[in-house]
């Protein structure tokens, strides 16, 4: 999406893997009548592209003599962000009960991939013919939802006059809950911690998915177990209740919810037997964990932006040893990396205008070198329409500039984080800004370049670094904050991961697919522990 930095902050917009599950609705509108003495009977088939054929997944069921069928039948299609999923949606009158499609009257289809549907959340298109003509006036309607229950409970439990266990002191105790399973026995959930020598335990909060705990049914029975640890790993049995969420939610700060705690034994043989202490719900606060998705279907953009090196250290983009160089083929490890990125982000960009920028050259007409110039010479306008329009530009520019240095990536870093900065003013998950670096060696200013990275880890922003060529790219792996906390200069510690380096040279003799996966692999957690650490739900997300 294109931006610009005005005066005023505008209104709003409206797994290590992302794989999720989403369920696609499916409607047509004024379908080819096919059928001579009534209306057609239309049914969709989905297909999704492997290996360069088209392969059926699923169909839906038939609507009978009708041109603007709202199928009940969903489609059901697992997601991966970091993959380029391609879909088509066929439509067919049934004419026979046959199930080759050959048998039955084709009323057009339409193409697109699962990420343009989920960034458009629903959307309505032409139909097409085979010949690429609309099919008369038909149109589909395709609507997206992620299926899954993303609610967790928070619980917040203590415990008070609990029975004495032991012999030389007092109980340490902890308390697990169960679930009924699927073979009518009770099946563990979770276990707290154990606090020692207490009869009156407060154990910390815990969180877990509503679905582990009860299958997403509040009012679906629960059982809670009440345990005095031993270190053999013979724990003694104190006291058990069953509940239900619905029951647990009653619970508020200010009035907590307390519950016999009962041992059947004890309370078989005594008469006057109360309870083998109780157990308090302090509190009990059911939540949504938003998803990737969640933040996609929510109408958030990832914007997108290219930084090009072009310093001296890349060779003479007319000679092929150069990494500049454009093969017969037309192309080179560059090009590739912005088409594996491009291709894949380009989804969730409504507008699909894209900044790309270049740094370590000397431009015309005064030959001053630039860590920050747009590869169209249009600094007012940066932008390049598509992946096509990046590559266009950057083919276009190579012939106009000379490569220099040294290499600065520090300019095109701040450039990205002053418009993350300026998202952050409209208070909602709409924005989110992707740098991808594309570079053939070592970082010249490698202070602020970690300043810069630092700075930004605090934005909705993640960087991208490709390393191109057979240069030592160590510092490049020092960036990316997997294995320790990047610090800058000042002793300043990111708040977060945001870089992820990948070496193309890992990658040269395998399928395009695969650098896609290794460069996106980190991003969809990064969006969400982003917008988690703002408290920022999804826009237009539902309450708990």
């Amino acid at each position: 999406m294109a931006y610009t930095v005005s005066p005023s902050p505008a209104g709003p917009v409206g797994s290590q893997y992302c794989v999720c599950r989403v369920e696609l609705s499916i409607c047509g509108q004024n379908l080819l009548d096919r059928d001579v003495t009534s209306k057609s009977d239309p049914f969709c088939v989905l297909f999704m592209e492997v290996n360069g054929k088209w392969v059926e997944l699923d169909r839906t069921e038939t609507a009978v003599n009708n041109l603007n069928p709202a199928f009940a039948k969903k489609f059901i299609v697992d997601y991966h962000f970091e993959e380029v999923q391609k879909l088509k949606f066929a439509l067919f009158d049934q004419d026979k009960s046959s199930t080759q499609l050959y048998e039955h009257d084709f009323l057009g289809e339409f193409s697109c991939t699962l990420g343009t549907i989920v960034s458009s959340k629903k959307m309505t298109r032409t139909l097409l013919l085979g010949n690429g003509k609309p099919a008369g006036k038909g149109m589909i309607t395709i609507a997206a939802q992620e299926l899954s229950d993303n609610r967790v409970v928070t619980l917040s439990m203590a415990g008070r006059k609990l029975d004495k266990k032991d012999l030389f002191g007092k109980s340490d105790p902890f308390l697990e809950f169960h679930k009924p399973g699927d073979d009518g026995k009770w099946m563990l959930v979770h276990r707290t911690e154990v606090i020692k020598y207490t009869l009156d335990p407060v154990w910390k909060p815990f969180t877990v998915p509503l679905v582990s705990l009860c299958d997403g049914d509040m009012e679906k029975l629960i059982k809670v177990v009440c345990y005095d640890y031993d270190s053999d790993g013979g724990h003694d049995f104190i006291g058990e209740l069953q509940t239900s969420v619905a029951r647990l939610c009653e619970a508020q700060d200010a009035s907590p919810l307390e519950l016999d705690c009962i041992n059947p034994k004890k309370q078989k043989k005594k008469k006057n037997y109360k309870n083998s202490g109780i157990i308090i719900v302090k509190s009990c606060k059911i939540t949504r964990d938003f998803s990737f998705l969640d933040y996609i279907l929510g109408g958030c953009q990832l914007m997108f932006t290219v930084g090009i090196d072009f310093t001296a250290s890349n060779g003479n983009p007319q000679e092929p040893s150069s990494l500049h160089y454009i093969n017969p083929l037309g192309t080179n490890e560059y090009l590739s990396a912005i088409w594996a990125v491009g291709q894949i982000i380009q989804d969730y960009d409504s507008d699909k205008m894209f900044p790309a920028l270049g740094f370590g050259a000397q431009l015309p007409p005064d030959w001053k070198v630039s860590h920050e110039f747009a590869i169209n010479f249009n600094p007012r306008n940066p932008f390049c329409s598509g992946v096509e329009g990046i590559v266009q530009a950057y083919s276009a520019c190579l012939p106009h500039i000379r490569f220099y240095g040294p290499t600065n990536f520090s300019p095109i870093i701040n450039h990205v984080a002053r418009f993350a900065a300026q998202a952050t003013q409209q208070e909602t998950a709409s924005q989110y800004f992707i740098l991808l670096i594309i570079t053939d060696g070592v970082i010249s200013d490698m202070d602020e370049t970690r300043h810069a990275v630092v700075q930004a880890s605090k934005l909705p922003m993640s960087i991208i670094i490709v390393g191109v060529g057979n240069a030592d790219f160590a510092a490049m792996e020092f960036l990316d904050g997997d294995s320790r906390v990047l610090h800058s200069y000042t002793g300043e510690e990111a708040v977060r991961d945001i870089v992820q380096f990948v070496p193309f040279r890992n990658f040269r003799n395998v399928p395009k697919e695969t650098l896609a996966k290794a460069v996106l692999a980190e991003l969809p957690q990064q969006v969400v522990q982003y917008f988690k650490h703002q408290n920022l739900p999804p826009i237009n997300s539902e309450p708990a």
